[in-house]
């Protein structure tokens, strides 16, 4: 029998509220204060931190997972380098440090040399180094500096030679691109408008621009450059074309779908030219020949294809050289003088190489199944580099040449880890409405029987889960427990109709899914009867959230992390609009109905067993905001729902996710794994 808990009392407010003739009640509406500042909210998640540490420490886990994910993650990690001027840069990260820093190398094979160490920013290694992008010559780095994991950003300008900051400094940049001008004067970024004297740090935002900034001048006299007060919920992202001739302006009101606008340089009111005005297809440039731009789209194409527009022309219309294909075209680059693809095949990545006219010049070919891109060059030269990755394979950046289409590393982690004990195989189930799924299990190669097992899988935006290398899921699997990740709907892993058939109206096929997943690892053998832990995290947490209030059996744990667990409320907190085009309006009746119908904090079944919870969430989190957290966990925590644990974990001066220190990030993850072992019965051991 495990031990009983006795949580904090939290505060019970008789708040309810009717919409469109439905009741709802919010009796923990007050937790959706700042966790920073408001003192009644700050004393109860010191009492809710206490609780959960006081148990944790108990679990006999917890240190070997702590200690093993130490050493798992004690290897250099690198990112694809990016040729500026004969200068490559790329990121840099030793292992167990906090921060990755930013590193040059003069000449492809040259001595490394950091530029920016964002290690001793902060005493508790909180603050890092986020978007960065040097000019075209190599002399000049902008870099964008993050607080506490917040999405807000400060952007700095570094001289490359003698290594001093300029005094530029760039305020109020937020879901940001970093874009030179060729001649290296200055560059494009986004930001939103400074925000009010007192107002909240959760409040919503609006009005998302993009603006160039010119080196040596004050940000007040930066230029705006495209907003559109009509639209104030879209997001604005600049780009430059590798000639410096135009700036590319992609709005989103959300991922799948933009508008495209094109800017000349060379003009001097840079006034811009729409290409495609609607927000019901996606576009993306990703280089230009001259006046012809290339570009990915889904315009008659659910799984994209490439097309070319001459700006020449009187009136310029795209037109199709690379057609849309059985496999999902995810990407796209101009290197070489020619187009490089890349295609997801049942959720595995495979890499086509075309002529410009779009006809096909054969594969790059990958040294194994698993997860590639990336894709940095120019267009003029033969060289090219791109990361490989897999469940079982480390991150491994390729040095690629165009001419002769062979790959060798260029640099190679030295993960410490086995990895010919771990198998990793692919396997299809059929959800509740018959749709055929696919599920990638890892495990060790002699694992013979049902195991504890971890479910994972996201769902949403259109975002694929694919193949990639993950200490964090190793040290479980390295414990004997299986590992399992679903592709199921609302991701993009079979293009635009995979994700349209788990959003809006449709997002309970998400869910539906995700049951099916685990009914299906327990009766083919895999998941121990008793076994089955599932995490999820931002959507995934939604999802977490969702399927405990519809399936509590069959579940034995659930790790929901940074969830968006009041789904009536969700678009009143910072960049919660932006999530609108998956998730539907609550202020319009026909969405409202459907996300109270399954909203985590709104469907709690009192008098079911649930699983074991441990909730995760960051107090600076300004994504998804810790009060959908807190509220749930409340809930949760006076529900009749059995005698389990459910419990919160409230990291401090952490955001969603991004610029979290190494440390805070072992912590996290030695705790939650130790409590899904506990629950599922994981016999967790020390590593030889």
């Amino acid at each position: 029998m495990k031990q009983q808990i006795a949580y904090p009392e939290t505060r019970r407010v008789g708040k309810v509220e009717t919409h469109f003739g439905q009741a709802v009640h919010d009796p923990y509406r007050w937790l959706e204060n700042d966790a920073r500042s408001d003192a009644e909210v700050v004393a109860w998640v010191q009492a809710q931190n206490r609780l959960t540490q006081d148990y944790l420490g108990t679990l006999p886990g917890r240190n070997v997972f702590r200690k093993r994910l130490s050493a798992l993650f004690d290897h250099e990690q690198v990112t694809v380098p990016h040729e500026r001027g004969g200068r490559y840069f790329y990121m840099r990260h030793s292992g167990l440090q906090d921060q990755a820093m930013l590193v040059m190398r003069d000449g492809v094979h040259g001595s490394a040399r950091v530029l920016i160490d964002p290690n001793g920013w902060a005493k508790d290694g909180t603050t890092a180094l986020a978007e960065w992008a040097a000019s075209d010559d190599g002399s000049h780095v902008a870099y964008a500096v993050q607080q506490s994991g917040s999405d807000w950003r400060t952007i700095k300008v570094l001289v490359v030679d003698s290594n001093e900051m300029l005094q530029d400094q760039v305020e109020w940049a937020r879901f940001t691109s970093i874009a030179w001008a060729r001649n290296g004067a200055g560059f494009f970024y986004s930001r939103y408008p400074a925000a009010e004297p007192g107002a909240s740090s959760l409040a919503g935002v609006a009005n998302h621009a993009v603006y160039y900034h010119a080196l040596g001048t004050a940000q007040s006299q930066d230029r705006l450059v495209y907003a559109t007060p009509d639209q104030p919920n879209l997001l604005h992202l600049a780009d430059v074309t590798e000639d410096g001739r135009y700036a590319v302006i992609t709005s989103t009101p959300g991922p799948g779908a933009n508008a495209l606008a094109i800017i000349d340089l060379a003009t001097a009111d840079w006034q811009p030219r729409k290409l495609v005005e609607n927000v019901d297809t996606e576009w993306l440039v990703f280089g230009n020949v001259a006046t012809q731009l290339y570009a990915l789209a889904s315009l008659g194409a659910e799984r994209k294809k490439i097309v070319t527009l001459d700006l020449a022309d009187a009136a310029p219309a795209f037109k199709d050289i690379v057609p849309q294909q059985e496999a999902v075209l995810t990407n796209a680059w101009l290197l070489g003088g020619q187009l490089i693809a890349s295609y997801l095949v049942d959720a595995k990545t495979e890499i086509r190489r075309y002529r410009l006219d779009g006809t096909p010049a054969g594969k790059v070919r990958l040294p194994g199944i698993g997860s590639a891109g990336g894709f940095q060059g120019r267009q003029q030269s033969a060289e090219a580099f791109f990361v490989f990755t897999s469940f079982n394979a480390p991150t491994t950046v390729y040095r690629h040449d165009l001419t002769d289409n062979t790959s060798t590393v260029w640099a190679a982690p030295d993960a410490g880890f086995d990895v010919d004990r771990i198998a990793v195989e692919q396997r299809f189930y059929t959800s509740k409405d018959g749709t055929r799924i696919p599920m990638f299990i890892v495990r060790r190669t002699d694992s013979t029987g049902p195991a504890p097992t971890l479910l994972y899988a996201y769902g949403g935006f259109g975002i694929s889960m694919i193949p990639y290398y993950s200490p964090p899921q190793l040290a479980w699997v390295e414990q004997g427990g299986t590992l399992a990740i679903a592709n199921i709907r609302g991701g993009g892993e079979y293009g635009k109709a995979w994700h349209d058939a788990g959003r809006l109206e449709n997002k309970q096929n998400a869910f539906d899914d995700f049951i099916a997943a685990g009914e299906y690892l327990k009766a083919e053998g895999i998941a121990s009867p008793d076994g089955l832990a599932i995490q999820g995290e931002s959507n995934g947490g939604l999802l977490i959230g969702a399927v405990v209030n519809q399936r509590p059996d069959l579940f034995a744990a659930a790790l929901p992390g940074v969830g968006v667990m009041d789904m009536l409320r969700y678009r009143r907190f910072t960049g919660g609009q932006l999530w609108v085009t998956d998730y539907g309006d609550p202020e319009q009746e026909a969405y409202f109905h459907r996300l109270h119908a399954y909203s985590p904090y709104h469907n709690i079944s009192p008098g079911k067993n649930y699983p074991a919870i441990l909730a995760t969430t960051a107090d600076t989190d300004d994504r998804v905001v810790p009060g959908h957290t807190f509220k749930y966990i409340a809930a949760v925590q006076a529900a009749d729902i059995g005698d389990k644990w459910h419990l919160v974990r409230i990291e401090t001066r952490a955001g969603h996710g991004a610029g979290k220190p190494m440390a805070k990030v072992i912590e996290e993850v030695a705790d939650t794994w130790a409590f899904a072992a506990y629950w599922t019965g994981l016999e967790v051991r020390p590593q030889a």
